[in-house]
């Protein structure tokens, strides 16, 4: 059983507590070509102008696009930085991104992030699983974070 938020343009399943399920679905629609959108993925100065979904107004962001290859964002926050680093274990062109999470709110455990990239008539949907998250609290609160990282590359492309 799982809890679902919706609207016309996004929606989030949530475990509800007291269920382990370590995976979340989050999922918009994003007014923008699958080649915009997928490459705002891939693009260190996109990410650190859309991935900013706490308190905080600045990122640090590099990566190496290719499978293999590590991706870090170190958001800056007032209270200190948090990294979030990984590596990227699949890239399938405008289809989909596959790459391991790691950061303080998965404890530094592996978790996986699966984002898949789909034609739609007003845009491109993303529908972003992650995986292997540790407890129902890292599953919130990421839930909350990619939700409002999307909305945040919505707005991006609005500019």
């Amino acid at each position: 059983m799982t809890t679902s938020q919706t609207s016309s343009t996004k929606t989030a399943t949530i475990p509800p507590a007291g269920i382990q399920t370590g995976r979340i679905v989050v999922k918009r629609t994003i007014p923008a070509t699958v080649d915009e959108v997928f490459d705002a993925w891939l693009d260190a100065d996109a990410l650190s102008q859309w991935m900013l979904p706490g308190d905080h107004r600045r990122n640090t962001v590099s990566v190496d696009p290719r499978v293999g290859g590590a991706y870090e964002i170190i958001m800056h926050h007032q209270d200190g930085d948090k990294r979030h680093y990984g590596e990227y274990r699949g890239i399938e062109r405008n289809k989909k991104l596959v790459f391991t999470w790691f950061s303080n709110a998965t404890r530094h455990t592996e978790t996986l992030v699966t984002v898949e990239f789909i034609a739609a008539s007003n845009g491109t949907e993303i529908v972003l699983t992650h995986e292997r998250l540790p407890d129902h609290e890292a599953g919130m609160a990421h839930t909350r974070g990619w939700t409002r990282g999307l909305e945040l590359l919505e707005v991006h492309f609005k500019r």
